[in-house]
């Protein structure tokens, strides 16, 4: 074979290989496929949701753009953001008008000197526990909600991202013992919580909030008591059902029933913040001598006769009876 002749067949096997070597590509990788951008808004246009694919067992990861997802959106950044706000925000200004007109509830008749057990240790355990963890989840959840736009211009990026990250983890963890501590304080208060038509009357005299000297009787829970109670048992529920459907996706179902759990999440922890704080008003600084039924669980009896007077006399008949059987001898 001549040198002229050796380097056609050179060029040639050179020529071959150009062309085969797509080919080759093409095989390995048989599924490739452009997508144009018509294409993409055709998907989204019709309501398809633009998706890749992925290897690990939930589908729906693979999902990159979904249309539906805007409107959740839309009603995270602007609705529940509002809803939010207005609940907290307008429970602590209407508290601090009610304060002003009309002051701190005294004890009319003054301190008596002598107190009586309101609540044992394990009621105060079970209270405090459900107190402490729920405020800590109110607020990570709150800064979730509205954080971005209210706290993150405050304290910056790299803050917000640390406290977004660690409130995360504590609202994940601390939810278990706030359902725990519902549970308790259902099953130990809930024969006392009973609405009946005392409560009508109670409610008539507006509590003996409004006006001075005023002291409706009640026993151990008024109605304004029993409606702050049934209010955290409920909505302590709603918020622990949906709370777990939140952390487990695969039982909630599909992607647009996390997002029904998750609004329903937060409108119900909203209205909880506020009436939550109207508790803390009436329990601290709204109510002179309130705070000592869940600090030491004694109260002074004359707040405790203003204020539930039924309850204090079957205290007292309770005492009295118990006293009389330790006093008679044996037959």
């Amino acid at each position: 074979m001549t040198y002229l002749s050796r380097l056609l067949v050179a060029c040639c096997l050179v020529l071959g290989l150009s062309v085969v070597a797509p080919i080759a590509d093409a095989q390995i990788n048989p599924t490739q496929q452009s997508v144009s951008e018509d294409a993409l808004f055709e998907a989204l246009g019709t309501g398809g949701t633009v998706a890749g694919r992925t290897t690990i067992p939930d589908p729906a990861a693979g999902a990159l753009i979904k249309p539906e997802n805007r409107s959740w959106a839309v009603l995270q950044g602007s609705t529940l953001y509002t809803l939010s706000i207005v609940a907290v925000v307008g429970m602590i200004v209407l508290l601090t008008l009610f304060y002003v007109i009309r002051g701190k509830i005294r004890i009319d008749s003054g301190f008596a000197g002598r107190t009586i057990q309101r609540f044992n240790w394990v009621e105060r355990f079970a209270h405090w526990t459900l107190a402490s963890t729920f405020i800590i989840l109110a607020l990570t959840g709150l800064n979730l909600i509205i954080g971005r736009g209210v706290i993150m211009p405050i304290i910056g990026e790299n803050a917000f991202g640390t406290l977004s990250a660690w409130g995360k983890i504590a609202h994940n963890y601390l939810a278990w013992p706030f359902m725990a501590a519902l549970v308790m304080i259902f099953l130990l208060w809930v024969i006392h919580n009973v609405p009946n038509k005392l409560d009508l009357e109670w409610i008539k005299q507006g509590g003996g909030l409004l006006k001075k000297g005023v002291h409706p009787p009640a026993r151990k829970f008024n109605a304004g008591q029993k409606v702050i109670f049934w209010a955290v048992v409920l909505g302590g529920a709603g918020l622990s059902y949906t709370g777990v459907m939140l952390l487990f996706p695969a039982w909630a179902g599909t992607p647009a029933d996390w997002q029904f759990y998750q609004t329903i999440h937060a409108l119900i922890a909203a209205a909880l913040s506020a009436i939550v704080i109207a508790h803390i008003y009436i329990g601290s600084v709204g109510m002179e001598g309130a705070f000592d039924a869940m600090g030491s669980g004694e109260v002074d009896e004359n707040w405790a006769k203003e204020h539930h007077a039924l309850w204090v006399e079957e205290v007292k008949t309770s005492q009295a009876r118990n006293s009389a059987q330790v006093q008679t001898p044996a037959e």
